[in-house]
């Protein structure tokens, strides 16, 4: 017969966060390095990721680039536009 052990629970706190998105827009000005390099330094980003959201970005108009608290994402933002991109949290 197996023998089980007794586990006693514990309650946990639960705390629902708002989570928000970041988007990068489309322009005429910047290149994809520019904006490649910008999602990887930023937002660290792989290489590949930071590249196909900049394809995204290209053909679609917009991306969004992250996801996260609204405090965290707006210094993204900042830092982002500082670089000449377009970009706002949702």
């Amino acid at each position: 017969m197996p023998k089980y052990k007794e586990l006693e629970l514990e309650d946990v706190e639960v705390i629902d966060v708002e989570l928000h998105k970041l988007i990068v827009y489309n322009d005429d000005v910047n290149t994809f390095e520019h904006v490649i390099d910008t999602l990887i330094d930023v937002c660290d980003h792989t290489s590949e990721q930071a590249e196909q959201c900049t394809l995204i970005i290209h053909y679609k108009g917009k991306c969004s680039v992250k996801e996260g608290e609204y405090d965290k994402l707006v210094s993204m933002r900042n830092a982002i536009c500082h670089r000449g991109i377009s970009a706002e949290v949702e």
